[in-house]
Order: structure tokens, then sequence, then C-alpha cells
């Protein structure tokens, strides 16, 4: 129990043989049940997870609220085919609701994610001041000082995309995985649609915003080990790109129907009035025409104040949902 919610965690492994027992020896004494979702590995990771249950059963055995037999605190499931860590996640969440649990928690199996940091995750959820709460490894030059440059250049970069696709201005860091969710949050936003590749923590996002669910960022430190990152960046950068693309359009679909005309009609307009008008300044340009630079000069500006509007709406409309926790 945490400060009396119950709160699970989804421990998703994938080839994680070397760090998913650990993981689940360490787990903080306030967790209670914990999803530990075998995402079809290669290696033994199965057999490890099996292996370190009983010890953190016998240690944690408790009876259930209804004085009936010992609760399962650790709960081995094991994919058939691999589908992603998106796809194990969206397994344990579901479980975690089947369950009636409070909320829920996720921490990778990669031991990636200090188990004494859980208590601030949760806390924002469990006291009422978000309904999903996740770490944010930017918000200071010491908790990123760890992060490579290379990879501090493509979060800044996806962490601008997610703001324009969610609507959560205020967020950064959309890749940091160690999240805490209300499990209420999560059924009003159609987790059972979250996708499944990596990028499910930028879609989680976009779903959260139009249920209407407030986001907490909480500043934790970069931490890096010997795991191995199973991305490809050959599949990675296209597939997320386009999955916020879309995510982008149906918000503003969903913005039409359920907020106002106001931000959806002023990003559209602006991106339908952008391309016809850098084509034709380009097109200008190389043919020397001063008549059709003048005219796309002025399409190409109206496109820009129409954006600038957009974002502006976007960010006034969105500024009571994102939140960043002062620790």
């Amino acid at each position: 129990m945490f400060n009396g919610h119950s709160l699970s965690v989804v421990v998703p492994a994938y080839n994680e043989e070397s760090h998913v027992g650990e993981v689940i020896d360490t787990l903080p004494d306030c967790v209670d049940r914990a999803y530990v979702v075998d995402d079809c590995s290669t290696d033994d990771t199965w057999s490890v997870i099996q292996s370190h249950v009983p010890a953190r059963e016998r240690s944690r055995s408790r009876a259930r609220a209804d004085g009936g037999e010992a609760a399962q605190t650790v709960v081995p499931i094991r994919h058939e085919r691999n589908r992603g860590v998106g796809g194990a996640i969206k397994t344990g969440y579901l479980a975690a609701i089947r369950d009636g649990t409070d909320i829920v928690a996720v921490m990778g199996g990669d031991g990636q994610m200090d188990p004494d940091l859980l208590p601030d995750i949760v806390a924002p959820v469990a006291d009422g001041r978000a309904a999903y709460a996740k770490g944010n490894r930017l918000c200071s030059p010491s908790d990123r000082s760890s992060m490579p440059t290379v990879r501090q250049a493509g979060n800044r970069m996806l962490s601008a995309l997610t703001r324009l696709a969610s609507g959560y201005w205020g967020i950064g860091d959309p890749q940091n995985g160690y999240t805490a969710a209300s499990t209420a949050a999560l059924e009003r936003s159609g987790v059972d649609e979250m996708y499944e590749f990596y990028g499910y923590c930028n879609d989680l996002l976009v779903k959260l915003n139009v249920a209407d669910c407030r986001v907490a960022d909480v500043p934790m430190p970069a931490e890096y080990g010997d795991e191995t990152s199973h991305i490809d960046l050959r599949t990675y950068v296209p597939r997320v790109s386009g999955m916020l693309a879309r995510n982008f359009f149906w918000r503003l679909r969903r913005y039409a129907s359920d907020v106002g005309p106001a931000i959806p009609a002023a990003y559209l307009g602006g991106i339908a009035l952008s391309v016809p008008g850098l084509a034709g300044v380009l097109f200008a340009l190389l043919a020397g025409n001063s008549g059709l630079l003048a005219l796309s000069s002025l399409v190409f500006l109206v496109a820009t104040v129409a954006l600038v509007a957009g974002v502006a709406l976007d960010r006034r409309h969105n500024e009571e949902l994102a939140v960043v926790v002062d620790n």
C-alpha cells in the first residue's frame, strides 16, 4: 500500500536474464503486486523470473483482505510472441485494472530504474496532484549530466514533437518509462488501444490529454549501466514519427468535437497554407518571378501566423494539465 492506495508495478522484460531477477528482489515494500511480463525472450529471462518469484513470495507473504489464502505478490506473465515493450506494459496494465489496483507503476526489467525513486514517482498520483506521473531527466544540468550528448539532442527533439502531438506543452523527456498512473485514468484513456512499439509512452500521453488527465513531471537523474538497448533507430525513427503525426491529427479531430473548432482550425489552416506558400516562394526564386514571390510570401506569412496562433491556443487550453513536481 502507498498512502492508503493499492500499488502494483509492471515489469516488462525482453532478454533481461542478467537484470530482471534483481529488479524483482529490490521492489520496494510499498508494492502490493508486481506483474513481470516476459515478452517472448530468446534467453533465460523466463527461467530467471520464475526462480526469483518464490523468494519474493516468502518475504512478502500476506493474507487477502477477505481473510482467504495468501495473495500472490509477483505474477509472472509470458507472451507467446514478441509484441514490443508497449505490448508487455499493456498486458500488465490490463491485469492490474482487472485485479482492482488503484495505482500502477512501470519499472523496466533492465534494472535502469532506481527502486528508491518509486515513492517520488507514485506520490503525485496518490495525493491527487496528477492522474499520471513520469520521470524527467532533463529538468536540470545535474540530472542530465550522465546522458550522452547525442541522446540529449534526440530526447529534446522527441520532447518537442510529443508536446505538439499530445498538447502537454509543459512536459519533457517523454521517452522516460519510469511512470505511475491511476488505473481510472488508464481506463478513461483507452489503454487497451495503446501503441505496442517503443513509442507507447508518447502514444499514451496523447490519449491521456484527450481524456483530460493531468500529467506530472518528476525530476530524476539519468542513470545508465550495462543494460542493452533493443531500439533500432532505422525502424524507431520513422515508426514513432508516423505514430506521432497520426496521433496529432486524431487529437485535433477529437478537439473539434469535444473542445471546439478554434485549435484544429488554426493548426489545419496553417498546415494547408504553408505547403503552397513555401512551394510558391521556392518556385518564384528559381523563376525570378517577383509577383509570385510577393504573393507566395504573403500566403506563407499567413500560414505562419495561423500555426503560431494554434500553438498559443493549444498551450492556453492545456496549461493546467501539466505540472512539474518540486522535490
